[in-house]
């Protein structure tokens, strides 16, 4: 075979210039914008203290049914005629719910912005919640929950999740909840929690031409008939991590795969080792370049794909490594798995690894904040986690200039190998022995 052209090398990264941030307050709320000169498209979020984490227990899910309700019509107009103005705009409602946070967006042209946020408020500051369309909509959410809960990996996940932060606190219980916890929600749940958290007025995020948009007008719109101070923000919690590793299996007969989840608590995402953390897990198991990519997908064959990652909410955060692999493999994967967390947490990363590290992620980030949707995501951030405006703009050149030494230490301190938990979803009668004897930790049984 002939070679009659060498691949082209990477280029000099082009410089990147997150657009300015613009706070101010306007009808009792706070408006944060970004302004896109020559951008015809305008997203326009409203940002509420109303995540999973303020539900009660028992009721965990309550935040997604809410949701879903809102798209059932409201006071002024049944859901028929509520989805007939919103397609009339060109446009639909995007919501999503985390730890944290409830949000919802639309995205129009900017001449219609103004018609587009009333509708968005008209859903959410007054929603009709029909008794009957609640409990349809719950219904269903509970029916998808079941059968997503089906299949390897949420029983996994909330076996991790409870065994990390306990499963009397509300971050120690699945953030949507589970079947039974969703089935659980009444229609006084919605209304109250409704009342309780959707009546303040929150923050109103705005992307686009700012030229071309009245930010005062969308604000008075978003923030009518509110009113409240915003909920105070708890400290974060301690980390608190055990000094052995331990063992839950929980049992799915006659699987012919393993669903292996290891993992430790972690700090809150507003961290200052949040960028070296990031780079550090990207080394171990966040790309597909990955040390526990490489070995244990590459090397051992075991599986199609393992990664590692930190997620983390405002008051708290976690490590986890997630795969699937052949039942036979179980204990192999999961010494390999261990083995790759103590060797970086021990000897760091090394300046080639940091490198692709840093390049992926920076390049990645400059991708990622193209159009209005990805701006208003990261004012989001900026507003959930108190970070400072100008975080988004030195974050590719925190990337960038983050050293191995930097990113070394931040391993030592954040990855505990001794300290993991180990969940395997699998048919216990088949790896139960060898986890035994493997020396990796001390074997529990299934926490359901």
């Amino acid at each position: 075979m002939t070679i009659i052209a060498q691949r082209p090398g990477p280029g000099a990264a082009r410089p990147y210039r997150f657009p300015e941030v613009i706070r101010r307050q306007v009808a009792g709320g706070e408006v944060v914008a970004a302004h896109l000169p020559g951008h015809r498209l305008a997203v326009a979020s409203l940002l509420l203290d109303a995540g999973a984490g303020h539900e009660p227990a028992g009721r965990e899910g309550l935040a997604g049914v809410l949701t879903k309700a809102l798209e059932e019509g409201t006071a002024a107009r049944d859901s028929a005629a509520y989805a007939l103005a919103l397609e009339s705009l060109g446009t639909e409602l995007f919501f999503s719910v985390d730890w944290d946070s409830f949000r919802v967006g639309v995205q129009v042209p900017a001449a219609r912005l103004g018609t587009a946020v009333e509708l968005l408020a008209e859903a959410v500051r007054r929603p009709r919640l029909d008794p009957a369309d609640v409990s349809r909509v719950r219904d269903d959410e509970a029916t998808a929950l079941r059968m997503y809960w089906a299949n390897p990996g949420p029983r996994a996940d909330a076996a991790l999740r409870a065994d990390l932060f306990g499963a009397d606190q509300r971050h120690g219980r699945p953030m949507g909840g589970d079947p039974d916890s969703v089935a659980a929600v009444t229609v006084a749940d919605v209304v109250d929690f409704h009342r309780t958290w959707f009546s303040r007025p929150g923050t109103l995020l705005v992307t686009g031409d700012l030229d071309l948009i009245d930010l005062d007008a969308l604000a008075a719109t978003a923030f009518a008939g509110t009113g409240g101070e915003p909920s105070p923000v708890d400290p974060p919690l301690p980390v608190q991590l055990r000094d052995r590793r331990r063992i839950i299996l929980v049992d799915r007969p006659g699987s012919v795969q393993s669903t292996l989840r290891l993992g430790h608590p972690a700090p809150h995402r507003s961290h200052p080792d949040y960028v070296p953390m990031t780079l550090a897990s990207t080394v171990l198991g966040g790309a597909f370049t990955s040390r526990l990519n490489h070995l244990i997908r590459e090397v051992r064959g075991y599986t199609y794909g393992i990664r590692s990652d930190f997620g983390l909410a405002r008051r708290f955060g976690r490590f986890s490594v997630s795969s699937s692999v052949q039942t036979a493999v179980t204990t192999p994967a999961l010494i390999d798995a261990v083995g790759e967390v103590a060797r970086t947490q021990a000897d760091g990363v090394s300046e080639e690894e940091l490198a692709t590290a840093r390049s992926w992620r920076a390049g990645q980030l400059t991708v990622e904040l193209q159009t209005p949707a990805a701006i208003a995501s990261a004012l989001t951030t900026l507003v959930v986690y108190g970070l400072p405006d100008d975080y988004h703009a030195r974050l590719r050149e925190h990337l960038l200039s983050a050293t191995v030494e930097q990113v070394s230490a931040a391993a030592a301190t954040h990855l505990h190998a001794q300290g993991l938990t180990v969940v395997v979803e699998g048919d216990a009668a088949q790896v139960r022995d060898e986890l035994a004897a493997s020396g990796l930790g001390e074997l529990l049984g299934d926490p359901a």
